[in-house]
């Protein structure tokens, strides 16, 4: 069969009738498929796949949808959307992939505090060098080597994914400074309100129109913001790095055309070469964690390469599973982790006054949720 953008979009329409969750679903080419293509221009947005073999022309993004590697294994189990039994095991297998991911991530300052003593910048090198190390040995034994081929031909995804790793550094580095200088409930400050950042960029960026509940709490979150900015004397820059950064990464990523593995050994790929070159000037100068550092720090830094990865396959396994509902429920187990870290564990001050800026932060975040969940409840009903 001829893919054509428009044999496409009519199997693509015949689908979304006859299958709306696409878990039998087989491509135009008769391959099952391994690209999630979801339709971004108007609602409802439903996955849709297609073959990986018609992926490195995109014959679908001429006509409003957007594509993305998924990093799924090609034994994965294709469930009977009318079988509650596996449904169900489905589900929980899922709920417990992603709350892992997310308890890995909240977790991360007992990490980041083992390196303290080793500048953050030399941290994100060798975070980047190891992750790269992993994610190949990864493709390697998955053998997903297939995608590099098309993508070194396209000019267009590689800006996209330099610039996707540009703020994915910046993101870690400023993460791993403000953990090192005891500012982890500011840090977590930024995930809290990172789902609000998502739905602002959602608007301006992919058309979205957020439901006045949205606005609602994006408006809420602002206010605790600004309550917190006027409480100090200065916006909460490290909170608003942190979630501008992984805000607008995450936007690149959902309109990128690589899965988790695959976009975070791109990323990687393209950072450590720096990343390498200058690790070695500094061990030539006789500087560094690796000349100067004792072996408990060289292997804490080497850790940072499983670290960095597992929590990413985790978090890929388990939002394959679960709905993105659920998935923005489990989310605040990050936040929450490195908020009760700073606050009981490290004793980090929390005055009154501030605390009253996350309270308006977490009333925000309780009128995002459930409005989300009354908005799929009259969906249902309907």
């Amino acid at each position: 069969m001829t893919i054509t953008p428009r044999s496409v979009q009519k199997w693509v329409q015949e689908r979304v009738q006859n299958d709306p969750y696409n878990l039998h679903a087989k491509n135009p080419c008769g391959f099952h498929a391994t690209l999630f293509v979801q339709r971004v221009t108007t609602p409802p947005r439903r996955p849709l796949w297609v073959c990986v073999r018609c992926a490195p022309c995109h014959p679908c993004l001429p006509l409003g949808w957007q594509g993305f590697f998924l990093a799924m294994p090609r034994s994965i189990p294709r469930l009977s959307t009318h079988s509650p039994v596996l449904g169900f095991l489905r589900m929980n297998t899922g709920i417990l992939y992603a709350a892992l991911a997310y308890v890995a991530w909240g977790l991360f300052p007992l990490y980041f505090k083992q390196v303290a003593d080793v500048p953050s910048l030399e941290v994100v090198m060798h975070r980047t060098l190891w992750s790269l190390v992993v994610v190949l040995g990864l493709l390697a034994v998955r053998r997903q080597w297939a995608w590099m081929a098309s993508v070194v031909r396209q000019p267009r995804v590689l800006g996209a994914f330099a610039l996707s790793a540009v703020l994915l550094s910046g993101n870690w580095l400023t993460y791993v400074w403000a953990v090192q200088n005891h500012h982890v409930v500011d840090a977590s400050l930024g995930y809290f309100i990172l789902p609000l950042v998502n739905v602002a960029l959602g608007f301006v960026f992919l058309r979205e129109r957020p439901r006045p509940g949205q606005w609602l709490a994006v408006a809420v979150a602002a206010a605790g913001v600004l309550w917190l900015a006027v409480q100090a004397g200065r916006l909460p820059w490290i909170a608003l790095v942190l979630a501008l950064t992984f805000g607008f990464y995450g936007l690149l990523r959902k309109v990128a055309v690589l899965g988790a593995l695959e976009g975070l050994t791109l990323e990687t790929l393209m950072l450590a070469p720096v990343a390498a070159v200058v690790l070695a000037w500094w061990s030539w100068q006789g500087q560094g964690a690796l000349v100067q550092g004792d072996l408990s720090t060289v292997g804490w830094l080497l850790l940072a390469g499983p670290m960095t990865a597992i929590p990413l396959l985790l978090f890929a396994a388990g939002a394959r599973r679960i709905p993105m509902s659920t998935l923005g429920i489990l989310q605040y187990i990050s936040p929450s982790l490195q908020f009760a870290l700073g606050v009981w564990v490290y004793n980090e001050a929390l005055q009154p006054a501030r605390l009253v800026g996350f309270v308006l932060i977490w009333a925000a975040l309780v009128v995002y949720s459930v409005e989300g969940w009354w908005a799929r409840q009259r969906t249902v009903l309907a």
